[in-house]
């Protein structure tokens, strides 16, 4: 949190906490119930990862869009654009390509997206849940803003492999091409936005790593880690 103090201050941190603690409860439980079917039913649960846990997984997305309100409003210490474009990815690919079409929810790959998202998402939540409350640990700051250097490339092509996979689909069905009457007579083809938000992916995915990498060079200098823990 940043320039409120006082009581005003007191309660946005219960705020942040509880909305922290919300987001941590839902991406543990589905990170953990990937896991125990995994163990349980071996390669059998990958096909039906969306059937059982997609809801919550939606519900969990669909919160994280407060943390753009959060930013606007000066409660929370992160820079829009950078956030906007996390956020934003994860609804396109989960809303738009993913829960649209059902052909697509069996696919592995659908599995592998969730497993790196909520990777992330259990440990981040962790971190801002515990430095909200003025908690600090140094191996869990590390890895805060480290695990994704592996992760996130790999959830990027994760992405683009789910809207390579979807893209017969939507030409078949032809969900969300419309032809618009006359005198408009114009046709919106939705695979070819597809494929421009795929090539689009990989140029966010730059400016993403580019802030992560300045976010970590930040939170991981000497600096800083001192005055955290004095």
């Amino acid at each position: 949190p940043s320039s409120l103090k006082g009581p005003a201050c007191c309660t946005m941190n219960t705020y942040l906490f509880i909305y922290y603690l919300i987001q941590f409860c839902g991406h543990s439980w589905i990170f953990t119930n990937m896991i125990i079917r995994f163990l349980s039913f071996g390669k059998d649960s990958l096909a039906d990862t969306f059937y059982s846990i997609g809801l919550v997984m939606r519900l969990c997305q669909s919160l994280s869009i407060l943390e753009l309100l959060h930013i606007l409003v000066g409660i929370e210490e992160n820079r829009f654009l950078p956030r906007f474009l996390q956020i934003t990815e994860r609804i396109i690919i989960l809303f738009v390509v993913i829960t649209s079409q059902e052909e697509v929810q069996g696919k592995y790959v659908v599995c592998v997206l969730f497993f790196l998202w909520n990777l992330l998402d259990v440990v981040r939540y962790t971190y801002c849940m515990l430095s909200v409350s003025g908690t600090y640990y140094g191996a869990l700051t590390w890895l805060n803003y480290t695990l994704w250097i592996p992760v996130y490339p790999l959830s990027i092509l994760a992405k683009a492999f789910a809207i390579y996979e979807s893209l017969p689909y939507f030409e078949s069905f032809g969900t969300y091409s419309i032809k618009l009457p006359f005198p408009v007579a114009l046709s919106i083809y939705f695979p070819y936005i597809l494929k421009l938000y795929l090539a689009m992916l990989f140029v966010g995915m730059y400016f993403i790593t580019t802030y992560l990498c300045s976010e970590r060079k930040a939170h991981l200098g000497a600096s800083y880690i001192k005055e955290k823990r004095s």
